[in-house]
């Protein structure tokens, strides 16, 4: 629970010409956001999740007006006493800089982080998502909610199309990017880190013989999926230790690709007897 602190120490931004506030209002582009490596977060939600897993936030802006509960001032007082500076702002001003047509009155600027496969934590029987070249930020955000909810010991991000720290992908993901241990990695170097430590590559494909449900992931396992539209590279499909797929009794060939990753995290879990665990 937060605890009730009263803020000690605000600054009051009412200027649209604000450096601050133009810097924040950059970081909607991507251009922008690899120059900087900073991002947008915002939302209660997500501010809350980033700090329970004391993300590097550099600075909040905030309008009570819009505060749509009861615990806004409680969450920043918790950055506050971390040292992280508060800037109170106009209605147009936080309109200005967020992203969502109905702003719940918080907007942060964070630092990116970045890791590599040197970064993920070592487990005797690892439970890893990759995904390879996903196009849409909503799809990679509920991914990333997704494997939040299974436990997954880390998210392989290979050859990315989307911007992990695109505001649609903080949105969708409901902060849980600051949960998961995300990686970014090029898919050899990923294949090779794989088979040196013996990491079952499941590979899901519409045009596999094998049900999702009838392979064994309950050891070691890395669960692999890939865009809609062109599904996994050559290279995946080659290296890949099996590759299932997930019937399809109507007329779609195909399930949408947060929705079959979804299923096959599942999976995994059941075969690992962790289902009543994670209710």
């Amino acid at each position: 629970m937060i605890a009730k602190r009263k803020l000690t120490e605000v600054h009051e931004i009412s200027s649209l010409q604000n450096p601050r506030v133009k810097q924040a209002v950059r970081l909607r582009d991507r251009r922008d956001r690899d120059r900087e490596q900073l991002f947008l977060i915002e939302g209660y939600r997500e501010l809350l999740r980033a700090g329970e897993n004391r993300y590097p936030v550099e600075r909040i802006f905030f309008c009570r007006a819009m505060f749509q509960g009861h615990n806004e001032m409680a969450l920043l007082a918790e950055f506050e006493a971390r040292g992280v500076p508060l800037f109170e702002v106009t209605g147009p001003v936080l309109r200005k800089m967020a992203y969502r047509d109905r702003p719940e009155g918080l907007v942060a600027v964070a630092r990116q982080v970045h890791r590599g496969l040197a970064d993920l934590p070592d487990r005797d029987r690892p439970f890893l998502l990759i995904a390879e070249a996903i196009e849409k930020p909503g799809n990679l955000g509920t991914m990333l909610r997704s494997a939040d909810a299974v436990g997954v010991d880390g998210f392989i991000l290979c050859d990315a199309c989307t911007d992990l720290f695109n505001p649609n992908v903080v949105r969708a993901s409901t902060g849980t990017l600051f949960s998961v241990p995300v990686i970014e990695a090029r898919s050899s170097d990923t294949v090779s880190w794989l088979k040196r430590r013996g990491i079952r590559i499941v590979a899901a494909t519409p045009h596999a013989e094998e049900r999702y449900t009838d392979v064994d992931m309950s050891g070691p396992v890395a669960v692999v999926v890939g865009t809609e539209q062109y599904g996994l590279s050559n290279l995946w499909m080659q290296q890949s230790s099996c590759r299932v797929r997930i019937p399809m009794l109507g007329k779609a060939d195909s399930l949408n690709v947060a929705s079959a990753t979804t299923l096959m995290l599942y999976e995994v879990i059941r075969q690992r007897g962790l289902g009543d665990a994670a209710v």
